[in-house]
C-alpha cells in the first residue's frame, strides 16, 4: 500500500475515533430506559421515615404521604384524594383506593393509624415525633375514611401529613421486620422500590411498575455516597453520576462553564446553621456570656471569605420561604470589644475553653468552624474544634450527647412552615433542643393551635425577637443548596430541598 493512501487511512480512523470519544460515560436515552447515578455529601443512616436522623431526599422516593406538594410548592392529593375540618380538633381525610405496598400489603385506613402511631409511641422514642406531637390520636371511620384527632386546633395538619414522619408503612411487614430490619429494608408505596444498601457506599431503587401514579420515567437510580466535593464534580463532568448536591463554593464556575452539565441553584433552600449552646451548663446558662459570644463572631467575614456567598447572613431561625418569616432584625454587629465587655460583666474577664462538635454537613463546615474558634480566641475563649463522624453526629445531637457548643443546621423541609423550623430545635423537651424558656414555650404551643394566620405570624415575630435577645445560639446564616445536573436530564432543585425522582425525564435535545 502507498504512503499516501495509508496516510488517508490513518486520518479517517482518527477522526471517526475522535468524534466517537466523549468526556461523559452517559449518553442521551429514550425516558423508557433512563438509569440516572445521583452523588449525594453523605450516606444514609437509615431507611425508616418514622426514625429518619437525617434529610429525606432517598426515602421521599420509596414511600409515599397522605398529601404532596407540586413543582409550585402547593398541597396536592397524594394518598388521600381529599381532606376537611370537621371541627376544630378533627380533620378527615379520604383515602385513595386500590393502592398496594411494594410487598402486596393493601393501603387503608388501619395503614394510617398504625403509621402514626408508631411514630407517636413514647416506647419507640421517634426522633421525628416532635413534628406530628399535635396529633392526639387516629380513628379508622371506614376502610378509605380515616378521622385525625388533634390535642387542640391544629391549622397545619395537612401539611404535617406532607413530610416523613407521616409517609405510610406496612404494619404487617414493619411488624416481622423490626425497627432495625426495616430501616434496612424497607417497604412502602412510592415510586421507587428499595433493591439494595451498600453501607458507606449507595443504595440503588428500582421503579415501581406499578405505582398508582403511573411509572416514572427513571427506572433506576442510585444514590452515591461521595463525601469529597471536587470528588462529587469531578464525577459529575467525567458522566460517572448525573446529579450532584451540595456543589461548593470553588467548584461552582467549573459546572456552571461546564459542555456537559448545569449549576441548579436555589437561594436560601439549604439549613439555617447556627452554632447551639446547652443553656443548662455553664457558661452558657448565663445570658451575657451567649450574647457575647454572638457579639464576638463576624458573620459577613465567614459569609464572603469563606463561603464565598454561598449562604445568606441571618440571625432569624425561620426561613424567607417559610410562613411566618418576620423579616430580619438588628442584632449583634461584629463588635469583640462590646464581646469583652460582656464576658467581664458575667465573670469571665479572662474567658474559658470549651469544645465545639462539629460535622461534615454544612458547606465548608471545618474551616468556618476554624475561623469561630479564632474569632473566639480574640476575646478570651479558647476553642477546641472537634469534628464529629457523620453517622455518630446523627446519634450524638438527639440524644443531648454533643459537647456543649455544636454546629447545627435546621430547616423547615418540605412543610416550609415556621413551626416545623423551630420547634423541635426552641421548645424545651425537644429531643434537638438545648433551651429551656416557658415564655417561648408557650408562644410555640399557642402557634401550633392558632388558626388565625395573623396571629400565628405575629406570635412567630414575638418568639423571634425573645429568642434573638436572650441569644441561645450563635446566630450565623441560611445555606444556598447548589446542585449540578447533567445535560442529558430535565431537573432543577427545589425550594423544599427534596428530589422527587419521578419527575426526572431524559433531555433528549
Amino acid at each position: 500500500m502507498k504512503k499516501s493512501k495509508l496516510l488517508v487511512i490513518l486520518t479517517l480512523l482518527s477522526i471517526i475515533v475522535a468524534g466517537c470519544s466523549t468526556t461523559s460515560t452517559t449518553q442521551p436515552v429514550q425516558d423508557g430506559k433512563l438509569e440516572i447515578t445521583i452523588g449525594r455529601a453523605f450516606d444514609i443512616n437509615g431507611l425508616d421515615p418514622g426514625f429518619l436522623t437525617e434529610n429525606a431526599q432517598v426515602v421521599d422516593n420509596i414511600f409515599d404521604t397522605l398529601v404532596k406538594r407540586d413543582d409550585k410548592e402547593q398541597l396536592v392529593p397524594g394518598l388521600a384524594t381529599s381532606w376537611s375540618q370537621v371541627n376544630d380538633t378533627t380533620w378527615e381525610f379520604k383515602l385513595r383506593k386500590g393502592v398496594t405496598f411494594t410487598n402486596g400489603e393493601p393501603f387503608n385506613a388501619d395503614v394510617v393509624k398504625y403509621t402514626i402511631d408508631r411514630v407517636l409511641n413514647p416506647k419507640n422514642n421517634a426522633p421525628t415525633a416532635s413534628y406530628i406531637s399535635t396529633i392526639k390520636e387516629v380513628k379508622v371511620v371506614d376502610e378509605y375514611t380515616v378521622h385525625v384527632i388533634t390535642k387542640k386546633a391544629d391549622p397545619l395538619v395537612p401539611t404535617r401529613f406532607n413530610r416523613y414522619p407521616t409517609e405510610m408503612v406496612p404494619p404487617k411487614y414493619a411488624e416481622e421486620a423490626g425497627q432495625e430490619q426495616f430501616a434496612q429494608k424497607p417497604v412502602g408505596t412510592g415510586p421507587y422500590q428499595f433493591v439494595k444498601w451498600d453501607k458507606g457506599s449507595s443504595v440503588e431503587l428500582e421503579a415501581n411498575k406499578n405505582y398508582w401514579g403511573g411509572e416514572p420515567a427513571v427506572k433506576k437510580v442510585t444514590f452515591r455516597s461521595i463525601p469529597e466535593a471536587s470528588t462529587r464534580v469531578s464525577a459529575l463532568l467525567n458522566g460517572e453520576v448525573d446529579i450532584i448536591t451540595a456543589v461548593s463554593p470553588e467548584d461552582r464556575d467549573k459546572v456552571t462553564s461546564s459542555s456537559t452539565a448545569k449549576l441548579s441553584t436555589v437561594e436560601r433552600a439549604g439549613n439555617t446553621v447556627y452554632v447551639g449552646l446547652k443553656t443548662d451548663k455553664a457558661p452558657f446558662n448565663n445570658k451575657k456570656v451567649r450574647q457575647a459570644l454572638n457579639y464576638a463572631i463576624d458573620v459577613k467575614s465567614i459569609v464572603k471569605n469563606v463561603l464565598k456567598d454561598a449562604a445568606v447572613e441571618t440571625n432569624s431561625l425561620i426561613g424567607p420561604k417559610d410562613f411566618g418569616y418576620a423579616g430580619e432584625f438588628d442584632a449583634y454587629e461584629y463588635n469583640p470589644e462590646k464581646a469583652k465587655q460582656l464576658l467581664a460583666e458575667a465573670g469571665y474577664p479572662k474567658g474559658f475553653s470549651i469544645t465545639l462538635d462539629t460535622v461534615n454537613w454544612y458547606i465548608k463546615n471545618t474551616d468556618v468552624a476554624q475561623v469561630i474558634a479564632e474569632q473566639l480566641k480574640a476575646v478570651g475563649v479558647n476553642v477546641k474544634v472537634n469534628n464529629v463522624e457523620s453517622s455518630v453526629y446523627r446519634t450524638l445531637i438527639p440524644s443531648g450527647k454533643q459537647s456543649d457548643m455544636y454546629v447545627l443546621g435546621w430547616s423547615s423541609t418540605n412543610t416550609l412552615d415556621a413551626d416545623a423550623a423551630i420547634y423541635a430545635i426552641l421548645r424545651s423537651g425537644e429531643s434537638y433542643s438545648t433551651y429551656a424558656n416557658p415564655s417561648v414555650d408557650a408562644k410555640l404551643d399557642e402557634a401550633r393551635s392558632v388558626t388565625d394566620e395573623n396571629r400565628r405570624k405575629a406570635l412567630y415575630k414575638e418568639i423571634e425577637q425573645e429568642v434573638l435577645e436572650d441569644a441561645p445560639r450563635i446566630f450565623l446564616y441560611q445555606e444556598n443548596q447548589y446542585y449540578g445536573v447533567s445535560d442529558r436530564l430535565n431537573w432543577n432543585g427545589r425550594v423544599d430541598g427534596s428530589m422527587p425522582v419521578s419527575t426526572i425525564t431524559a433531555n433528549n435535545k
